[in-house]
C-alpha cells in the first residue's frame, strides 16, 4: 500500500521479454532506416508499410506490455525520422503505435480457441487496422489531412497492408511459436 491507500502494481518483465522487445524494436528501426519496410505501391502515399510487423509479432508472442514497448520504439523512430509533418506530431507518430501490439495480443488471445492460424491472421489484420486507422484518424482530427484523403489512403494502403501483415503474421508467427515451444 502506498500513502494514498491503494496498492501499487509493478510490471515485471522477464529478461527474455526485454531482449525480444529490444530485438524486434531494432528490426522495426532497421526496416524504417533502410527502406526495407516500405513496399512500393501505386497510391497517394507511394508505398505500403510493414514496419509495424515486429510490433504485432512481439505482442502476440510475448504479450501486450512487450507489444507496447516495441510500439513505443516504432513510434518514437517514426517521430524522430519524420519526413512529413504528420509524423512530426508525436501524438500521431507515437500514440497509435503504442496500441498495435496490445491490439494484436488481445485479438490473438481472444481468438486462439478457433485455430492458431486464424488467430495469427486476425492479429495481423487487427494490429494493422489499429496502426493505419489510428494514424489516419489522428491526422484528420489534428488537421493534417482532409477526411477524403484519409479515407483514400485507408482504402488504397490499408487493404494491401492488412493482407501483407496477415500473411506475414501467419508465417512468421507460426515459426516463432514453434521455436518457442521447442526451446
Amino acid at each position: 500500500m502506498n500513502g494514498l491507500g491503494w496498492e501499487e502494481k509493478k510490471i515485471k518483465l522477464k529478461t527474455r521479454q526485454i531482449v525480444i522487445a529490444g530485438m524486434l524494436g531494432a528490426i522495426s528501426i532497421m526496416l524504417g532506416a533502410t527502406g526495407l519496410g516500405l513496399i512500393p505501391w501505386p497510391s497517394a502515399a507511394g508505398h505500403a508499410t510493414i514496419m509495424h510487423l515486429p510490433v504485432i509479432l512481439g505482442g502476440v508472442i510475448e504479450g501486450p506490455i512487450v507489444g507496447l514497448l516495441i510500439g513505443l520504439i516504432f513510434g518514437f523512430f517514426s517521430f524522430i525520422r519524420a519526413t512529413n509533418p504528420i509524423f512530426a506530431d508525436p501524438i500521431v507518430a507515437i500514440l497509435p503505435r503504442l496500441l498495435i501490439g496490445v491490439a494484436a495480443y488481445y485479438t490473438y488471445y481472444l481468438t486462439k480457441n478457433i485455430s492458431q492460424s486464424t488467430s495469427l491472421i486476425l492479429a495481423g489484420a487487427f494490429g494493422t487496422i489499429v496502426n493505419t486507422a489510428g494514424v489516419l484518424i489522428l491526422a484528420v482530427v489534428r488537421g493534417y489531412l482532409p477526411a477524403s484523403a484519409g479515407l483514400a489512403v485507408a482504402i488504397t494502403n490499408g487493404i494491401p497492408e492488412i493482407i501483407v501483415a496477415s500473411v506475414f503474421s501467419l508465417i512468421i508467427g507460426k515459426a516463432l511459436i514453434n521455436f518457442q515451444k521447442n526451446n
